[in-house]
């Protein structure tokens, strides 16, 4: 039995501080613990030292979760003008580019998991990035001496896919969130920009959280100049209480608004975002843009406990989501009262085979956490939405265009520079591959919840544990969310919040190397989960207790 400490590893990539000790190096050797004796890894990451709960909003009759509170009050104040489901996550989506934009964007892509109530249906929504047709693998040499990407692939010379306007992908959030607001919502793409606007002329005050996060990408940040004068005013980071300002952001909302998307690939915006892009470097051209379409198709489907749940398809986290449940109901045909250490292990197992099959498929040994955002919506008619789009990395690529006030995604590393892989880049090639995994779960005709995460690899497990936690055992949104969870998905090693117990660490630690690491606000180990439920005849809505600028808005 052997027990794994959490440790930092300090390569120089831009997000080491979320990388995390999992190979086999020979100067670092593994620590090994005695079960029940505590011992200090020589180098400890310091827990945070307060314990933490945050209480699930209620509402009799729409909801909206969000990684910012500022987003959630965007779509909840969309139902409150007669909006859906709809309206309101794309009107949360679109706010969160203004209050959360180094983890989505309008230069970001992504899924949409929708469940019509009416038509009794669910339908997925993929605006995944898209490679410029022009692009070669010549533009991207691998680089043998820097380390692998956070998706797992060969680092290329001078990070061209991973910083600069070069790791920049077509970005599809525009497109999907349209379409989304245009043929399932209400009140229309236009409506829901509106609050976002209203934010983006006035900038907010950065919280502690914004400073925190712009200090750990100052290197990504710096290699731009217009970054730079954003987030790092007069070479440090933004202060909490100091406005975080995005110049010429709300000018290129208000004529998304007034033109709608088509002028984001056929007209004005995406001339100036393809001049930007291509003046450092990038081969995205005006064709690509008019050429992009949103795949809209119904929603992936796996059966558990009587539910049934809904996800955005084989090129998200989706199918490893069915995989691991697949597994579980197998294992664990009938759950016990409450989890147990064998559960916990059911878990572990399920996960890691889900994501065996994965990593066989698309050819990769290892992947660690990306930076996204998530949300969930509800409303009185009985739809649900369950939406994920990201940058990839946090703050992207690093590069806000000047003309439009966008920072863009590096989504380039989703590509693999090597040939012949799943997964090799290729001119005009779709991402193919992604973690996110939106879910709505549907009961006797009813939509009953909508979960999602943010974090990379993270993303699956997390969201996977809390349909689980919530199936299996009838917990409540916010015990489930509030709940300890592991982490596994086929990499060597399992990883467990020590909050699940001594009992099941040994169990854990019996058949699998095991790492022990708490849930706390950074780095982030375990997910930024979000989501909504109806619960005794009341919406119920809360977003990760860990995430401090996150939390849930009722329609009231």
């Amino acid at each position: 039995m052997s027990f794994v400490a959490f440790a930092l590893d300090h390569r120089p990539t831009p997000t080491s501080i979320y990388r995390q000790y999992i190979q086999a190096d020979p100067s670092h050797k593994p620590l090994r613990f005695t079960p029940g004796k505590t011992q200090m890894h020589p180098l400890p990451w310091p827990r945070d030292q307060w314990t933490v709960h945050k209480s699930a909003v209620k509402d009799a009759r729409g909801m909206v979760a969000a990684q910012h509170v500022l987003a959630a009050e965007a779509g909840a104040k969309l139902l409150r003008c007669g909006g859906n489901a709809v309206d309101a996550a794309v009107a949360a989506a679109l706010t969160l580019a203004v209050v959360e934009p180094w983890m989505c964007g309008l230069g970001g892509s992504g899924f949409m998991v929708v469940w019509l109530a009416r038509e009794q249906r669910a339908v997925a929504l993929d605006f995944q990035g898209v490679l410029p047709r022009a692009l070669t693998v010549a533009d991207y040499p691998v680089d043998p001496d820097l380390p692998p990407t956070l998706m797992g692939f060969p680092a290329v010379k001078d990070w061209r896919n991973t910083r600069g306007a070069s790791a920049a992908t077509l970005p599809g959030a525009v497109a999907g969130l349209s379409h989304a607001a245009q043929t399932y919502g209400k009140r229309g793409f236009g409506a829901a920009l509106d609050p976002a606007i209203t934010l983006a002329e006035t900038g907010i005050p950065a919280s502690w959280y914004t400073t925190l996060l712009i200090a750990t990408e100052a290197e990504v940040i710096s290699i731009d100049p217009a970054s730079s004068s954003i987030y790092m005013p007069r070479g440090r980071p933004l202060q909490i209480g100091e406005r975080l300002f995005i110049p010429r952001l709300a000018k290129t909302l208000s004529r998304l608004r007034d033109h709608g998307a088509a002028d984001f690939y056929h007209g004005q915006i995406g001339e100036s975002l393809v001049a930007d892009l291509r003046a450092g470097g990038n081969r995205i051209t005006m064709q690509d843009l008019a050429e992009y379409q949103v795949i809209d198709r119904p929603a992936m489907q796996a059966r558990h406990r009587g539910a049934d749940l809904y996800t955005a398809g084989p090129q998200s986290g989706g199918q490893r989501l069915c995989d691991m449940l697949a597994h579980v109901s197998g294992a664990m045909p009938t759950p016990p009262e409450r989890p147990t250490p064998e559960t916990w292990l059911v878990y572990a197992n399920a996960l890691e085979t889900a994501w065996r099959a994965h990593r066989i498929k698309n050819g990769t040994l290892a992947e660690v956490g990306a930076h996204t955002s998530s949300l969930s919506a509800a409303d009185t008619e009985g739809n649900m939405v369950a939406l994920t789009y990201t940058i990839l990395d946090h703050f992207g690529c690093g590069v806000t265009l000047p003309g439009t006030g966008i920072l863009m995604n590096n989504g380039v590393s989703y590509f693999d520079p090597r040939p012949g892989l799943n997964t090799t880049m290729q001119g005009g090639k779709r991402i193919n591959s992604s973690n996110m995994c939106p879910t709505v779960g549907v009961r006797d005709g009813q939509a009953v919840f909508a979960i999602g995460a943010s974090g990379g690899d993270l993303i699956m497990p997390a969201v996977a544990q809390i349909a689980a936690l919530m199936l299996d055992f009838d917990m409540t949104l916010e015990e489930a969310l509030h709940s300890p969870r592991l982490d596994a998905s086929h990499r060597g090693s399992v990883r467990a919040d020590p909050r699940l117990g001594q009992a099941v660490l040994d169990q854990l630690g019996a058949h699998h190397r095991l790492e022990i690491a708490s849930n706390d606000v950074g780095p982030k180990l375990y997910a930024f989960p979000s989501g909504v439920a109806w619960e005794n005849g009341m919406l119920s809505g809360l977003s990760d207790p860990f995430q401090p600028d996150s939390n849930a808005r009722g329609q009231g």
